[in-house]
């Protein structure tokens, strides 16, 4: 009794540190599995008597599993010995009290078949990449109930130096370590010997010295502009890992310097060079010094504004100038009769100064409907926005996960026809870093979902890649929802207080539910201008966020790629 009850104690610990909580889930078919929920998931149900069911949809409807010798169900755990290609399908497990039943979470199990001239399967595998001459270790990811169960790994389908540890400890990486690592647990049950195996692609690039390189969008930049608007030009250069002191960057405007912005009063309009700046981003270190045209002329159309990066008497230089751009959201034309109709009509003025600024956003929203602008045609982007949100680390409520899975989408993709990138919905398990930067520059936007906990690191390697997008090659603009409040800034990148607040949305919950709010509004203000057609039954209703209907109910946390 004693036994079986150690047993229970070391299966429910195992469970809760490696529940699979994905939606989807990979294994290769002949080895053990098992399917489990965290027991904070219990939800209402957590202090009482309750019974658990697990289920696997067969044509269209769910069906009770009935426990085998192979198929087995402990507590909160359904394990498979071993798994069979047929037991692929959309599982579920409930737990219920008389006729109160509560899905506790839903999974779709795909099982792989084995390829028979190989100890792995190429589409179930991760992948890590690393620069030689740095300490590593790969871990075996653990799905025994046993800490004593026996672990044998291989490179390239041969065994490795007898290594029998769950971690692979490489002190210093060295190019000959690449390869293909699989390590194999043996599980012992009834006299019989199981096993699963996990496989890690390992890719050790060379230490190279990183050649001093100027980041710029491109040579030549022309930047559309109109007269009378501030413009801020953006020299950034790459200065590797640490800061070179012989290193220089300057403005030039047609062959001469410009005056340095301290100590020039403020109102007065000209053309003045910001101090130089550090922003780290990453492990890399870039130099920034801005050069700010405070009311543009005619005349600075016909201007050379010249960026030159120099170490070494090596000189990088980028050319930018300006050009009268297309007509904005506000003409100015508009702009001008409205200040004219003010001089000759104060009290009029005064009024249409406060609704213009009141209703500036509504001003906005309502000129691009009736004009039908589309800022997205020809761009070469395939999204309007990549969703960034907490994913390793979540509230037992959810309130996140559903906000960025099931509001966001609900609101821009269905009502107003935005197509967003979600990493957990969109992009197939097993993604890589190279995912995020290429889904990243797919996007015309980044939407990052701001609340206490985002500090996983693949949200923060998300919002560094974005803060380097928007602020270095002013690529993708970003958005930020602060869903909840942040109470410490000193875990999100330094480089985040440079962006200006007006692009800060924050989530107020009930008064932000209904799609005619401020924070839906401003949200697709900040978004690109797309023709759309609007859902008009529900376009003034509340979001109907309280009951999912017959869709389950779902908690966890998402540890679908690496990164």
């Amino acid at each position: 009794m004693s036994l079986a009850l150690l047993l229970m104690v070391i299966i429910e610990s195992a469970a809760e540190k490696l529940c699979p909580l994905r939606a989807s889930i990979d294994v290769l078919e002949g080895e053990y599995f098992f399917l489990c929920y965290f027991e904070s998931m219990q939800g209402c149900f957590q202090k009482e008597a309750y019974t658990i069911n697990w289920y696997k949809e067969n044509a269209g409807k769910q069906q009770l599993i009935k426990e085998t010798h192979r198929i087995v169900s402990q507590m909160n755990l359904l394990e498979f010995w071993p798994a069979e290609l047929s037991d692929s399908g959309n599982y579920s497990v409930t737990h219920s009290k008389g006729k109160q039943i509560f899905t506790v979470q839903n999974w779709t199990l795909n099982v792989l078949e084995r390829n028979k001239s190989s100890c792995f399967n190429k589409n179930h595998l991760t992948t890590e990449i690393k620069n030689a001459g740095v300490g590593h270790s790969l871990k075996c990811s653990d799905l025994s109930v046993n800490e004593n169960d026996s672990i044998v790994w291989y490179k390239d389908c041969k065994n490795y130096e007898n290594e029998t540890e769950r971690e692979l400890d490489f002190k210093t990486l060295r190019v000959e370590h690449s390869g293909i690592y699989t390590c194999k647990i043996l599980i012992h049950r009834e006299g019989k010997i199981y096993y699963s195996t996990n496989t890690i692609k390992l890719v050790v690039k060379e230490d190279a010295p990183e050649a001093m390189t100027l980041e710029m969008v491109g040579r030549n930049e022309e930047i559309e502009t109109e007269t009378g608007k501030e413009e801020i030009l953006n020299c950034t250069g790459l200065l590797a890992n640490t800061m070179q002191e012989d290193a220089s960057l300057y403005w030039l405007i047609n062959q001469t310097f410009p005056k340095k912005c301290t100590g020039i009063p403020e109102k007065e309009p000209s053309i003045c060079e910001e101090e130089l700046k550090t922003l780290p981003l990453g492990n890399k270190v870039y130099v920034t010094r801005l050069l700010r045209i405070k009311n543009v002329r005619d005349e600075d159309m016909h201007h050379n504004f010249t960026c030159i990066f120099q170490m070494d008497e090596k000189p990088q230089i980028k050319i930018v100038k300006l050009k009268k751009g297309k007509t904005q959201d506000l003409p100015v034309h508009i702009f001008m009769t409205a200040m004219a109709l003010a001089v000759l009509f104060p009290c009029v003025a005064v009024a249409a100064v406060f609704f213009c600024v009141v209703f500036r956003i509504d001003l906005v929203l309502f000129y691009r409907n009736i004009c039908r602008r589309d800022d997205t045609a020809g761009d070469g982007k395939e999204y309007d926005a990549f969703v960034s949100y907490l994913k390793d680390c979540v509230s037992p409520t959810e309130e996140e996960r559903e906000f960025a899975l099931t509001i966001l989408p609900m609101v821009l993709e269905e009502n107003f026809g935005y197509k967003l990138c979600i990493f957990e919905r969109d992009i197939a398990p097993g993604g890589v870093v190279d995912d995020i930067h290429s889904f990243i520059d797919k996007s015309r936007r980044l939407i990052i979902i701001l609340s206490q906990n985002y500090v996983s690191d693949r949200a923060i390697y998300e919002l560094e890649s974005g803060l380097h997008k928007a602020l270095v090659e002013r690529k993708t603009k970003i958005i930020l929802i602060e869903y909840m409040p942040i109470s410490d800034y000193s875990l999100l990148p330094e480089s985040l207080s440079l962006l200006p607040s007006k692009r800060v949305v924050k989530w107020k919950k009930d008064s932000s539910l209904p799609m005619n709010s401020r924070f839906w509004k401003k949200l697709r203000y900040l978004m690109p201008a797309k023709p759309t057609k609007i859902n008009t039954k529900e376009h003034h209703n509340n979001l109907d966020v309280g009951s999912e209907g017959d869709k389950p109910q779902t908690e966890g946390c998402d540890f679908t790629a690496p990164v």
